[in-house]
């Protein structure tokens, strides 16, 4: 028997606790921490590992969002990867939704896949440890039951969730018994000496029809109205849009809260929960002190990422991303530094981030929810110097790619080859401009950029005029289906 295995990654949230490297246009699920993929792509490429005799592992579906949806794709295509689909919410309305537009997508042409569903922003250490418990879990949900990794603890925490269960049975499995809020420091440690409460990892494996069978009978309302909008959904290529209102009318709430939690309390309703435990090197990265945990340490448990010097510092964890960062005589501490801002935090408050992306975002000042370098589906551009009337930027435009046809009605911009070929409409004229060439784009003309060759185009902009916001913008023409402006 073979079975068919969807992988579907959740890849929305911000990660707001891993600021200033996590922003709300490019979070944390999509940066490199370490090594040299992002943890959506270790997500993936940990999924297709799950392939064996018996299991066929399909395209990836994704869930996530509008802004987020070409960072989806670039960073799959960078794996030689593309998605079943990337369903993109219209709004955030938690979990159980987001699993419900999958499983809907799922089996709208009458297939009834096994769902691995899985947050992208999570890591694990022993990759052997995790494909052998998830093929478990796969052949356990086959015949209808839901199953969820519960990590095994590896000390008192009291940040995560604890599922409760019973003995386990002749195949490693344990029912579930409760799911448990976040204890006490006193509670947690009960917890883990008794040998029978696991961390909850907020990975599910069930079929498609199992999980809304499940939902019809707890949370109909959540179901009926996910529906609702799925049906006047939009697709276009890989792209699937649910019907915007009809989205907004669906009822938040979290998987736990909607089914896990009612199955183990309503035994009579017919419907099994079975936990595998997850023994793997597990963390969900939720802070900078997770980071450091997972980091690779000196003798003095440091840990860097990028340029770094330490002196006389221990249980420190130093991220540069664009200069040398040098630390003398720090103890606990995080910094990390990026080429707008830079965060000093005691290890053991590094929670607190969000508070300081919470201010940021009170004040409307851009560096919570955007790089000074910020992608694009073209490409990204980097701003390099700015002041009264003028504005300098690096701009790189991916092979075959081009920019919107456009104007501005506030600001002339002057265009620099740096390397790379640039085709360049300036008004009526198409030129094309090599290497040390260059052109002016006057105030209010219609003007566009292409890369037609088959590397990097890049090449320096320098803005001037009375007002530079990039909301100085009106479209023509756009191959990324961006709204005219």
């Amino acid at each position: 028997m073979t079975y068919p295995l969807l992988p579907v990654i959740m890849a929305g949230g911000s990660g707001t606790r891993l600021w200033p490297l996590s922003r709300a246009l490019y979070p944390k699920q999509f940066l490199v921490l370490q090594g040299n993929q992002s943890l959506f792509q270790q997500a993936h490429v940990r999924l297709q590992a799950l392939a064996a005799a018996d299991i066929e592992v399909g395209k990836p579906c994704v869930v996530g969002n509008e802004e987020h949806r070409f960072l989806v794709l670039d960073q799959l295509r960078e794996l030689k990867g593309e998605p079943s689909s990337l369903l993109l919410e219209p709004s955030g309305r938690n979990t159980a939704p987001a699993v419900t537009l999958a499983a809907l997508q799922a089996t709208a042409d009458g297939q009834d896949p096994i769902l691995v569903v899985t947050p992208a922003d999570q890591t694990v250490t022993n990759e052997a440890a995790y494909t052998a418990a998830v093929q478990q879990a796969v052949r356990a949900a086959a015949d209808g039951d839901i199953v969820i990794l519960g990590v095994t603890p590896t000390g008192p925490e009291t940040g995560f969730g604890y599922i409760r269960t019973a003995a386990a049975d002749a195949q490693g499995l344990r029912a579930v018994a409760a799911f448990v809020e976040k204890p006490n420091l006193e509670t947690a440690k009960t917890y883990v000496a008794d040998g029978c409460y696991f961390w909850n990892s907020g990975m599910f494996v069930m079929r498609a029809s199992s999980w809304l069978k499940a939902l019809g009978h707890f949370r109909p309302d959540i179901l009926e109205a996910t529906q609702a909008s799925f049906a006047v959904r939009a697709n276009d290529a890989q792209f699937v849009r649910p019907g915007k209102a009809e989205f907004s009318a669906v009822p938040s709430e979290s998987v736990d809260y909607a089914v896990m939690e009612q199955i183990p309390a309503k035994l009579d309703a017919g419907f099994k929960l079975r936990m595998v435990p997850l023994d793997a090197g597990w963390s969900d990265l939720g802070a900078w002190d997770a980071v450091w945990q997972v980091s690779e340490h000196d003798a003095q448990g440091n840990a860097a990422q990028g340029d770094a010097l330490f002196q006389n510092s221990s249980n420190t964890l130093v991220h540069a991303t664009s200069r040398l960062v040098a630390a003398v005589g720090l103890d606990n501490v995080v910094v990390v530094e990026t080429p707008d801002a830079v965060l000093v935090a005691d290890r053991s408050a590094s929670q607190d981030v969000k508070k300081i992306v919470a201010t940021l975002e009170k004040h409307s000042r851009t560096e919570g929810t955007l790089h000074r370098r910020v992608h694009r589906p073209w490409g990204w551009y980097d701003s390099i110097d700015s002041g009264p009337r003028f504005q300098v930027k690096r701009i790189m435009v991916k092979p075959k790619a081009s920019l919107s046809l456009q104007m501005h009605h506030h600001r002339a911009e002057h265009w620099i080859v740096v390397s790379g070929t640039a085709e360049v409409t300036n008004g009526d004229k198409v030129l094309m401009l090599s290497e040390n060439q260059s052109t002016y784009i006057p105030l209010g003309t219609v003007h566009r950029l292409v890369n037609p060759g088959t590397i990097p185009l890049e090449i320096i902009e320098v803005q001037s005029g009375s007002y530079l916001g990039e909301d100085d913008i009106v479209r023509f023409q756009d191959n990324y289906g961006r709204t005219p402006t």
